[in-house]
């Protein structure tokens, strides 16, 4: 091999390297400078109609884990745990969260299966639409800029967050949200419209915080704990982060850093 041609190898390399995300190799991940696709799944074991969403949202994993492209998070809601089976995943949290994005969209009811994308309603998750929609999302420069940097403990996980808004002008409204979420989740239903039914889900959101403000200058810096429920594995969590503009619901940029290798 020449020198000439060794030098393109190494720096070709290079360039791979670069361009593969952290969040494949270590415990840390940025974000890119073009915009990563929120995808909310509002879902419920007590619904019938979820189980098709729950396993679209599977198969968005080497999207969000090899590329980028996305960031899912399946955020379930209690509404439906009247009819006879509680959701173990349920939280009134993700209820109000969705209601108030349908608010800001004046939206006159919420449903389940439902998908945000981008913070709003999208129905054709399960067509070539979707993949249509992601290309845009991504194609448009960030207007955010996320790292984030996990530590597994026990019980839960270390995150050390950091944001930057650069436009002046969004700062205001501009907040970040933190996710801890689980792969891999099974469940046997006993009751309701999923009665006798074994129920798989993956990006389960299982504690969540948010908005955190930004300060004046556009930046923001954050470490806290989040938990997972007792016996949960923290070898099959990981971490989404968010940006979001509260006024209008619009998501400025997204990043998923899955659990630490090993």
């Amino acid at each position: 091999m020449t020198n000439s041609l060794a030098l393109r190898f190494v720096a070709a390399l290079a360039a791979l390297g670069a361009a593969l995300p952290a969040q494949a190799t270590s415990c840390t991940a940025r974000s890119t400078a073009r915009t990563a696709a929120l995808v909310e799944l509002y879902t419920s074991e007590g619904c019938s109609s979820c189980p098709p969403a729950d396993r679209w949202l599977s198969s968005l994993e080497s999207a969000a884990r090899v590329s980028g492209e996305v960031v899912p998070l399946a955020l379930h809601v209690d509404y439906w745990d009247y009819i006879g089976w509680k959701d173990p995943y349920a939280k009134p949290a993700f209820t109000a969260r969705q209601r108030r994005i349908a608010a800001l969209q004046h939206a006159r009811f919420v449903y389940t299966p439902q998908v945000l994308l981008q913070g709003r309603d999208f129905r054709g998750w399960g067509s070539s639409a979707f993949a249509q929609e992601v290309a845009r999302i991504n194609a448009r420069p960030a207007r955010a800029d996320i790292s984030l940097g996990i530590e597994p403990l026990e019980g839960g996980v270390r995150i050390d967050a950091s944001a930057r808004v650069p436009d002046p002008k969004r700062r205001s409204a501009a907040a970040l949200y933190l996710a801890v979420y689980q792969n891999k989740l099974r469940s046997r239903v006993e009751a309701g419209e999923n009665e006798g039914r074994t129920l798989r889900h993956d990006f389960v959101v299982r504690d969540w915080v948010g908005p955190i403000d930004f300060a004046p200058d556009g930046r923001l810096r954050d470490r806290r704990s989040l938990a997972l429920p007792p016996g949960a594995a923290a070898s099959g969590a990981g971490v989404a982060a968010f940006v979001q503009d509260r006024g209008t619901g619009e998501v400025l940029q997204a990043l998923l850093l899955p659990s630490c290798p090993g």
